[in-house]
């Protein structure tokens, strides 16, 4: 399926869905304690979903309504119902799961995914898994899904070169329910947001972890237990930048609301780097308004915590005046695409001067740009990126594999609609088109 965007003004609110990372981390959770849990409002996209069903193969019942899941956990003691897991397009769920695999107390379990899934790497989790007793190898050798796994983590000492946040959050979720305490050394960690995340996911169900205060040390005691609980998941940041970028757009006016100011979600912070370009940003409890009344210019983001906002910052820099540079994020280029030399590569089709860094972006804005087809690599945020760069391009825009966005945000096309966004696909009618 093909997006197919041409120039629009945008205008009003959006109600921005549930957090991927919270559902996950929620539906693993709920999945591995003892009772009965509930999630409310959780997201609803391909993603959340390959995590539901891929818990529910440890032992877990999902059942899975519009605004509430409800979970019965398999009381901290996952036990594979099948031989081979197959968690679709999400990394998350892929990681989180190698470590409560490794808890299984008897049986073999092949971990897989989809062909981005088995392009990504897990190597140094499987490795730090590995030190912590799990039987755990790479089916092809190369430290990529699919993995077998054989249970044995009973603590102990470990290293992990934590490249993606998500190896951490493994370690931390799955530890406590070893039967001795672990010892973690962190080295080269990215995206720390992230891993508060899963501390306060931890902190709330009573789940007992010491650490430095720069996360380069954990102390995790073992024989722990996960307990049921009842929690609302927040709207989710990264989905919201594509519509906070919107606003911040010349002309455009966009209020993103069910958004938790307070929550750990680095990703907030693209509002921050849009009102550093000159957006107007106002913010409430629970709502973030972007204005776009003047003109946009570039600057430089450190990138680290937040790098599921190159796609979109990307393109933010190539339509500002002056230079942006996006630096410290070499880890884009192990998410579902190399983002880093995937952005590069399709603004360059549009007329942007990109000069492509080994952890970032350099993008010179002034460059009179168009619109032309570009290919979405299957990519969820190089889709939407590459659609809002659409809405503001003489000629327009086409975007190939636009089916990618329902991987996180299914939504995605119809609330730009109701924006006044110019988006179709060519698989169905126009709906919602306004001049």
């Amino acid at each position: 399926m093909n997006f197919i965007c041409h120039p629009s003004r945008l205008h009003g609110d959006v109600v921005i869905p549930g957090s991927k990372s919270h559902t996950i981390r929620a539906v693993m959770l709920a999945g591995v304690a003892a009772g009965d849990s509930v999630i409310e409002a959780p997201l609803v996209s391909a993603d959340a979903v390959s995590g539901a069903t891929s818990i529910a193969a440890f032992g877990a019942t999902v059942r899975r309504e519009a605004a509430v899941w409800h979970v019965t956990g398999c009381a901290n003691a996952p036990a594979p119902r099948q031989a081979v897991v197959d968690v679709g397009n999400s990394g998350t769920s892929m990681n989180l799961l190698l470590g409560l695999a490794s808890l299984m107390r008897a049986g073999e379990v092949i971990l897989t995914g989809d062909h981005q899934i088995q392009r990504r790497p897990c190597g140094a989790l499987a490795a730090a898994l590995a030190q912590l007793g799990a039987d755990i190898v790479s089916v092809n050798g190369n430290g990529c899904p699919p993995f077998r796994l054989r249970g044995g983590l009973r603590g102990g000492a470990a290293t992990l070169e934590a490249r993606s946040s998500q190896y951490l959050s493994s370690l931390l979720i799955a530890c406590p329910l070893a039967d001795h305490a672990s010892d973690l050394t962190v080295t080269g960690l990215k995206e720390q947001p992230y891993v508060h995340m899963t501390l306060d996911w931890l902190r709330f169900l009573g789940i007992t972890v010491e650490h430095a205060p720069d996360l380069s040390r954990f102390h995790i005691p073992g024989g722990q237990r996960y307990r049921a609980f009842r929690r609302r998941i927040p709207g989710d940041f990264s989905s919201a930048s594509f519509f906070l970028c919107a606003g911040a757009l010349p002309g455009n006016d966009v209020t993103c609301r069910n958004l938790d100011p307070a929550d750990t979600q680095g990703d907030k912070a693209v509002a921050d780097y849009l009102r550093a370009m000159g957006a107007t940003v106002e913010t409430g409890p629970d709502w973030i308004r972007v204005r776009g009344n003047a003109p946009l210019h570039g600057i430089e983001i450190d990138l680290d915590p937040t790098p599921d906002a190159l796609p979109v910052m990307a393109v933010m820099g190539c339509l500002a005046g002056g230079t942006t540079v996006l630096r410290n994020v070499a880890h884009a280029r192990i998410k579902e695409t190399d983002r880093i030399a995937v952005m590069a590569c399709e603004l360059r089709k549009l007329g942007a001067t990109v000069e492509e860094l080994p952890d970032g972006l350099v993008l010179h804005g002034g460059a009179l740009l168009h619109g032309a087809p570009v290919d979405g690599y299957g990519d969820h945020r190089v889709v939407m990126a590459m659609a809002l760069a659409g809405l503001t391009l003489p000629g327009g825009l086409q975007v190939t594999t636009a089916e990618a966005a329902g991987v996180t945000f299914p939504e995605f096309p119809d609330l730009m609609r109701t924006l006044g966004a110019d988006l179709v696909d060519d698989i169905s009618r126009s709906i919602g088109r306004k001049p």
